[in-house]
């Protein structure tokens, strides 16, 4: 491919910071979006969950066709379909009619986010797709840092529904900048699946212990981020008593770390294989997840105290979902959007359940958040050490 590793990070990344604005730059408008639907701040943020079941099968959807058909027409469809809705949002007055076109919304995301592993596993392979991964994913997540700041700035000069022309508005230049700018990377000479061989290929996904390891662990990380993502403008803002202007702060020093560890990620792949990167994120992430319960427990829990190990273990993302992924997509590297599009399906229905853990029953405390997290983290970790191995690829 005459793509240079740059150009694909920086187009793959402005394509996958399309979910992550569409998750985060709301979040400090929460309060005034429940307010304006006429429910609790908790029910309007099982909005986030709504999206991520939708995303789930947009992404379900989205991998098979784009194998078939090519990765542009599934993308610009997508993105379409993403604009649309969020044009709809602005006009929202109740929230089942929030959650019907927040579901919209994501089946056009997750059909246009899917094909980004893919691009990537078309132009690149072994270590170097970790890498290349790795770099998407540090470009990616100035989005997070930045999508809580821009929604705050956005409320500030009108009202919630201006972040949701903004995103309408996103989707339209990603249109135009991957229209103009990406050539198609799949192969014409790839075999195209019928339905029975999607089923099929979805099915030797399933079989293979090593990808369902890979797979949970990025499934099990993204659920205890979720979690976290869900709560947090309850807990931070009204548990905590923290500001909607220090929100945005104190939420991007998560992805100040999680953007660290994933160049201390590329750092260690010249010594050290994914899987050994996998499993000490893994390892991490549980550590800060025991931690966070203890200091529930003894009453200890404060701004000053919850926030470092929640950056501790969202940081540790970077250092598991590069490394699972290009891992998954060595092994399946025939059909790379379909495996992508079970991985990000099983990882954003994890993430949604979570949330709906964390916010169906309207706890006034940390309790749903932090058990959660710890019950994510202890799956993730004892999925890749059965079904991996722990010597598999050192």
């Amino acid at each position: 491919m005459s793509l240079s590793t740059r150009r694909v990070a920086l187009l793959v990344a402005a394509n996958t910071a399309l979910a992550p604005f569409a998750i985060d730059a709301y979040l400090p408008a929460m309060p005034a979006l429940a307010e304006a639907v006429g429910a609790s701040i908790h029910h309007t943020e099982l909005s986030i969950s709504v999206f991520l079941f939708g995303f789930a099968i947009g992404q379900l959807t989205g991998g098979p066709l784009s194998d078939r058909l090519g990765r542009k027409p599934v993308l610009l469809t997508g993105l379409l379909v993403f604009c649309l809705a969020s044009l709809a949002i602005t006009q929202v007055s109740s929230l089942e009619t929030l959650w019907a076109f927040r579901f919209v919304q994501a089946l056009g995301g997750g059909a246009c986010v899917v094909n980004s592993a893919a691009i990537v596993r078309d132009c690149f392979s072994g270590r170097e797709a970790a890498k290349v991964m790795s770099t998407m994913a540090m470009i990616m997540m100035l989005a997070p840092l930045a999508a809580p700041a821009v929604g705050s700035g956005l409320l500030y000069l009108a009202d919630w529904w201006l972040i949701f022309v903004f995103l309408a508005i996103y989707a339209a230049f990603l249109a135009w900048l991957l229209g103009t700018r990406l050539p198609e990377t799949r192969s014409p000479d790839q075999p195209t699946a019928s339905f029975r061989q999607v089923l099929g290929n979805y099915a030797s996904v399933f079989r293979q212990r090593e990808a369902m390891g890979y797979i949970c662990a990025v499934a099990m990380s993204f659920a205890g981020m979720f979690a976290f993502i869900t709560a947090s403008p309850f807990l931070y803002m009204d548990y905590y008593g923290l500001t909607p202007a220090m929100y945005p702060v104190v939420f991007g020093a998560n992805v100040v770390v999680m953007a660290s560890s994933n160049r201390l990620n590329i750092r260690l792949l010249r010594h050290r294989s994914p899987q050994q990167n996998l499993r000490l994120g893994l390892g991490m992430q549980l550590l800060s997840a025991i931690s966070l319960v203890l200091l529930v427990a003894t009453g200890k829990d404060s701004l000053y105290t919850v926030v470092p190990l929640i950056m501790l273990f969202m940081g540790q993302i970077g250092l598991i979902t590069p490394n699972a992924m290009s891992s998954l997509l060595e092994t399946f590297s025939h059909m790379s959007a379909t495996a992508t599009a079970l991985m990000g399906s099983i990882q954003f229905s994890c993430g949604a359940l979570a949330g709906v853990l964390v916010g169906a029953f309207e706890v006034e405390n940390p309790w749903p958040m932090v058990l959660t997290m710890l019950g994510v983290a202890l799956l993730g970790n004892i999925g890749v050490r059965v079904l991996v191995g722990r010597h598999a690829g050192t």
